[in-house]
């Protein structure tokens, strides 16, 4: 499996290594500095290379880059799936952004979890919750000879994902159901592109050790059965999806309900993504005229089809202009829009857009004559949004049952938020 792991910054420099098999010699770093890091290919390059008969598997954190090296067939996704799992727990230690200084003043906590996590290069356990149990900074104090005899049955159990005798004064689940909603339409308004991508996060505060139901809409249909004849046109068309481990995939494939003993706190039940039947948050026609080389006019109408009863926050609409814009006079019927020479566009923003209301923004702008005449390329708009209590997949909880032996009362809250994902862009 894996032979060395090691974080090393955009320098080329390693940060901090560790060495678990002696296949490979610590000087294989130098092949990934020249050939990957010095000649700036990490961002272009393909996640997986074989320089010098050894293979390196490699994902990047702001600036910091997470390598692992190996000389055998392994299992490419195992090790891809690893490294994340591995930028989880340092983000659960260290704080979301860390930092190389981070890194370098948490050694000895780095080096625990190197050897937690992986013994003798096979993936162990990358638990958060039971790492946090043993390796805790020194904040906790914990009666460690008094637990020793459950640690083993806490990591290799059929449920080590969460430990027994939790107690909670008030037992509250909180769900999160959050989208993001990539779009690329044409100059003519044809959908080029659209996905949703989905998540669902969960924060159970719940007492023993309880078994959860959860299900989604009636009628949802996952891409195998998508051909099936019972196949309803009216349910959500789920492409795939992703569960937490903690869930028992037999029964979901038996009566897609979710069926699971969730892990104390926050984690990430499931995942998916939609492509069909998405219902888009806004509509935009814009209308883009140019007259001669002197002046640009743009006219923009932007619709919320969401309910009137909710509404938008933080929409911001980017208008690209000519590079050689001079001046650009606007005026919109709401919120507030200005030019940006940095951006070569104009930048709309309102704080509040509400449900099935419009807003119309109009702009004159005056070009700078150029030596040599160029076409504009006219650069897609882009729009970015919160809508709260709405989904662009449809998907909704149903219900959440919570079973214990003790029988108590659990209070539920769910939440929906869909936003803008990393391109919303509308051709002109």
């Amino acid at each position: 499996m894996i032979s060395m792991l090691y974080l090393m910054n955009t320098k080329g420099d390693i940060v901090i290594s560790r060495q678990y098999r002696d296949d490979v010699s610590a000087s294989s770093t130098e092949s990934f500095r020249q050939k990957i890091v010095a000649a700036k290919e990490a961002s272009t390059s393909a996640p997986i290379r074989i320089l010098d008969s050894s293979t390196f598997i490699f994902t990047r954190h702001l600036n910091i880059y997470f390598v692992a090296v190996t000389r055998s067939n392994v299992n490419p996704s195992l090790v891809l799936e690893y490294l994340y799992q591995k930028i989880r727990v340092l983000q659960a230690y260290l704080g979301e952004k860390f930092t190389e200084d981070k890194v370098r003043n948490n050694f000895t906590l780095l080096y625990e979890l190197f050897d937690e996590t992986i013994d003798f290069g096979y993936p162990q356990n990358t638990s958060i919750d039971v790492l946090k149990m043993y390796i805790n900074l020194g904040k906790q104090r914990q009666k460690i000879a008094e637990d020793q005899g459950s640690l083993t049955s806490q990591i290799t159990g059929a449920i080590d994902w969460r430990r027994e005798g939790i107690r909670h004064k008030r037992n509250e689940v909180y769900i999160d159901v959050l989208e993001s909603v990539n779009l690329l339409l044409s100059a003519t308004g044809s959908v080029l592109r659209q996905e949703v991508t989905g998540s669902v996060m969960m924060n159970t505060k719940l007492t023993g050790m309880p078994e959860c139901k959860f299900g989604l809409n009636d009628k949802l249909v996952v891409e195998k059965d998508k051909n099936s004849a019972n196949a309803g046109k009216s349910g959500v068309s789920i492409d795939d999806c992703t569960f937490h481990r903690c869930v028992s995939l037999g029964r979901f494939d038996a009566d897609r309900t979710i069926t699971f003993i969730p892990p104390d706190g926050e984690f990430e039940l499931m995942k998916y993504r939609v492509t069909d039947n998405i219902n888009l948050p806004f509509r935009i026609i814009a209308a883009i005229q140019e007259d001669g080389q002197t002046r640009v006019s743009i006219n923009v109408k932007c619709t919320a089809t969401f309910s009137e009863k909710l509404f938008a926050s933080s929409v911001t609409l980017k208008i690209p202009v000519p590079n050689n814009t001079a001046k650009c006079k606007i005026k919109c019927t709401m919120g507030r829009a200005k030019y940006v020479p940095e951006e070569s566009s104009i930048v709309f923003r309102l704080k509040r857009f509400q449900g099935q209301s419009e807003c119309m923004l109009a702009a004159d702008v005056t070009l700078m004559p150029l030596v040599r005449a160029k076409a504009w390329s006219r650069p897609p708009l882009s729009l970015d949004f919160s809508v709260p209590m709405f989904t662009a997949s449809g998907v909704h909880v149903r219900f959440l049952k919570v079973f214990d032996k003790s029988g108590y009362t659990t209070n539920r809250w769910v939440r929906y938020i869909t936003k803008s994902g990393s391109s919303y862009c509308i051709r002109i």
